[in-house]
């Protein structure tokens, strides 16, 4: 069976990329207790060597690579070539991790031990919330409130009693239509109206209808409602306001009605 070898550090050089597999440097010191009459081991360097997907899981780019504790799990090699392999051994590595620093480590242990104080404290601060509401529920109400409050009610009815029946009928509202012209009181859908023969002979003022439309464009409505007979909807007055609101694509228009003559 391959030995089997587990590094745990930085990288101490740049990392190296080629077409499937990246390469970067270590250092190790060796076992501080050798045994008596031996030197102490110094430091071993090695050259990793790892596969690009395997490399790409981990996040760790050329700059991080630098600072990032990680943890090798790999197994020695002697068959790579020099140029390529500047360490004393190489890794062929089988799984790369990248370790926790110390400093988020002991933040997260101080977090967690935090969260349980912050609950102990908010459970206690609704236990003394739900215990000054009972209190002041199982207060007693004084007699002089209680007789304050129906001598209150009592002459509420008095008054209710002393009140005339009958109630005036609310008058109705004049319809108010916002952002339409004065005197306007409905909005039509522009396609019902009908236009009789003798306006659509006539050619309304150039500059007077231009002066329309930018009051539309500039207000967003007519200055003035048209004037269309109540229930036929044909139009008898503000032929230049239908131009205009033909022109602009206006959906809907402002009228006012003129009821037709009733026949003795």
């Amino acid at each position: 069976m391959p030995h089997k070898i587990t590094l745990t550090g930085s990288a101490t050089g740049p990392l190296r990329e080629y077409d499937r597999y990246v390469a970067f440097d270590m250092r190790e010191k060796g076992s501080p207790s050798a045994p008596k009459g031996l030197k102490k081991s110094t430091f071993i360097s090695y050259t990793v060597f790892v596969a690009k997907k395997a490399f790409n899981k981990t996040g760790l780019t050329k700059k991080s690579i630098m600072h990032e504790k990680i943890l090798i799990q790999g197994e020695p090699t002697l068959d790579i070539p020099i140029d390529e392999c500047p360490g004393e051994v190489g890794v062929i590595c089988f799984q790369i991790t990248v370790l926790p620093n110390k400093n988020d480590k002991e933040k997260n242990e101080s977090d967690v031990k935090k969260e349980p104080k912050q609950e102990a404290s908010a459970s206690s601060q609704e236990q003394k919330n739900t215990e000054s509401t009972k209190q002041e529920e199982q207060e007693p109400v004084s007699q002089p409130v209680v007789q304050e409050e129906k001598k209150e009610a009592e002459t509420v009815q008095t008054k209710a009693k002393e009140a005339p029946v009958q109630e005036k009928k609310a008058e109705p509202k004049p319809k108010t239509l916002p952002n339409q012209p004065k005197g306007t009181q409905d909005l039509v859908s522009f396609d019902d109206i009908i236009v009789p023969e003798a306006f659509l002979n006539t050619r309304p003022n150039p500059e007077k209808t231009q002066k329309v439309i930018d009051f539309v464009k500039r207000t967003g409505r007519l200055d003035e409602p048209l004037t269309i007979e109540k229930g036929s909807n044909v139009l008898k007055d503000g032929y230049r306001r239908y131009v205009v609101a033909k022109t602009v694509k206006m959906d809907k228009v402002p009228v006012t009605y003129e009821y037709q003559k009733q026949m003795k």
